[in-house]
């Protein structure tokens, strides 16, 4: 052992004299400690930075006891003394700093996961909004240039170029509204006026002003509405999801299909359910119903009669912010001949 009377020059031989063996020991403490590290690697945050404790202190500990050739003195007993303290207040502190590293690792990893996502997301919908919001503009151009040039001057084709033009000015309409509703969903600018909602009369008054477009497409429309759930919501907002579903369900029906709305109450929910003929949903696309822009392969090409208006791909997406914006839920299933999408909102009574 070093005597702290030696001289300087003195110490600084003795160290040197010590230091090998104390390499000797400590080595292989350090060498296993690598080991053990590259063992956890895979494992929890929390381990690793319990051994990164663990591993000075232990080669520490082991050299100290080499050197003094496990000759327990008062001095020996002391240290040991002090490196478990340390070990017991380093170990807790490990363990606490690995858990609150680890969330925040976690935290930040789905963080940039959902980044990418919503990118990805923004991309998508920049990209195929301006391919939809071209289409209509550039007949609208044509139509209007060709009337501007009389090139149609007969009173039919005039009235004719008129109403095409007006449909495709409504559907541009339809898509700039979508737009701004889904802006503030995302936003999280929606404010909605809360109150008690009979959930029957909200779907009764949309089925009332899409049935006709229905018919015209010949698809049946079925209600069922057993019960009279009442819901805490918005009205305009509750009556806006309903009517994307339905017309979202009357556009991928088939003519001669079937679409049915059934209300009900399931526990402490409000049920709506609305089943489709649309010869289900393929299992890659089913999850990804409700993204933003997003509509499956089949739905690229707008209606050339101008009946049935395809929207942007933000009807279901601006319907699951509605629904959550209301505290609810709403999922998409394969069921039957088609799909079912499913909207569960609180009643207003629990």
């Amino acid at each position: 052992m070093i005597d702290p009377s030696e001289p300087f020059g003195a110490m600084v031989t003795h160290a040197l004299h010590i230091l090998p063996f104390a390499l000797a020991f400590v080595l292989p403490v350090v060498a296993i400690g690598g080991v053990v590290l590259y063992w956890v690697r895979r494992r929890s945050l929390t381990t690793t930075m319990t051994v990164l404790v663990l591993v000075p202190l232990v080669a520490t500990l082991t050299g100290v006891l080499g050197i003094s050739g496990f000759m327990f003195n008062t001095t020996l007993t002391t240290m040991s003394l002090v490196c478990l303290l340390v070990l017991l207040v380093t170990v807790p502190v490990a363990l606490l700093l690995g858990r609150a590293i680890a969330r925040r690792s976690v935290w930040e990893r789905e963080a940039r996961e959902r980044e990418r996502a919503a990118e990805a997301s923004r991309r998508e919908l920049v990209a195929w909004i301006s391919h939809d919001l071209r289409t209509p503009l550039a007949g609208i151009r044509a139509m209007a240039e060709a009337l501007a040039d009389g090139v149609v001057s007969s009173p039919p084709e005039v009235a004719g170029y008129a109403s095409r033009i007006s449909g495709e000015t409504n559907r541009l309409s339809g898509m700039v509204d979508d737009l701004f509703e889904l802006s503030r969903i995302t936003a999280g600018a929606l404010q909605l006026t809360m109150s008690q909602v009979a959930l029957r009369e909200v779907v009764s008054d949309v089925l009332a002003a899409q049935v006709p477009v229905a018919q015209r497409k010949r698809v049946r429309v079925l209600a069922n509405a057993a019960t009279a759930p009442v819901v805490l919501g918005s009205d305009p907002e509750l009556a806006r999801v309903v009517r994307n579903l339905v017309s979202n369900a009357i556009r991928h029906t088939p003519p001669d299909g079937t679409v049915a709305v059934a209300v009900n109450v399931d526990g402490r929910d409000a049920v709506l359910a609305v089943d489709d003929g649309c010869g289900g949903i393929p299992d890659a696309e089913l999850s990804r119903v409700f993204d933003v822009a997003f509509r499956g392969s089949s739905a690229r090409t707008p209606s050339r009669t101008g009946e049935e208006q395809v929207g942007g791909g933000l009807g279901l997406a601006i319907a699951k912010g509605l629904v959550e914006a209301h505290r609810g839920r709403i999922d998409a299933r394969n069921l039957g001949p088609g799909c079912r999408f499913e909207v569960r909102l609180p009643l207003a009574s629990v």
